[in-house]
This record gives C-alpha cells, sequence and structure tokens, in this order.
C-alpha cells in the first residue's frame, strides 16, 4: 500500500488530549467573558480558572462543540451537552468528553 491509502484510513483511536485542549480553551474564554460581564475576578491561571466555580450555561457549551468537529471529523448532537448547563470548566469537561467519544465510537464503529 502507498501512503495515500494510509493517510485516507479512519483513526482508530479518540484523540482525547486534542478534543480535551480544544474544549478547554474554548470553555476557558467563555468563562473569562461570562465572568467579565458578572463583574468576577477569575484566577490567573488556566487550572485555577477551570476550578473556580463559575457556571457555563448549556448553551455556551453547545456553542463550543463547533471546535471539537474539526477534530472527530463529524458534527456532534447537542445531546451531548447536559441540559441546564455544569458548574466549571473542570466539570463541563469531565462530563463533555466521555459523551463525545461515545458518538465518535459509535461513528467510526469503534467497540466500547
Amino acid at each position: 500500500m502507498n501512503a495515500t491509502v494510509f493517510a485516507s484510513l479512519p483513526v482508530a483511536v479518540f484523540p482525547t488530549a486534542q478534543v480535551e485542549a480544544a474544549l478547554r480553551q474554548e470553555l476557558i474564554e467563555a468563562v473569562k467573558t461570562e465572568a467579565a460581564m458578572k463583574g468576577m475576578t477569575l484566577p490567573s491561571d488556566a487550572a485555577g480558572i477551570c476550578q473556580a466555580p463559575v457556571p457555563v450555561d448549556s448553551l455556551v457549551a453547545v456553542t463550543t462543540l463547533t471546535v471539537v468537529e474539526g477534530i472527530v471529523g463529524f458534527e456532534l448532537p447537542d445531546s451531548v451537552v447536559r441540559t441546564g448547563g455544569y458548574d466549571s470548566v473542570d466539570k463541563a469537561l469531565a462530563e463533555l468528553i466521555p459523551q463525545i467519544e461515545a458518538k465518535w465510537k459509535k461513528k467510526n464503529g469503534v467497540k466500547p
């Protein structure tokens, strides 16, 4: 087989690190915007922001899914986001990544 055939084969491993990094960045920016509008002070480091008890609205979470769609290769349904949102970026990531991975596995025919 030549290299072009290999390039077109589907990836057999869910790109967890890429998905997490993209979501984390988008959610941090959303939380910064939310905090600024509400006059809240956030920690200065990314880890602190992720742990801060700043709600992530479900609509905001749905909007951030678009950055992941290019990584996973398909449009994600809004249903991967929990109705009501999340209490922090870390909690959003902890719930979103497994949901996205499950959709990816189903789409790619990977057994759980």
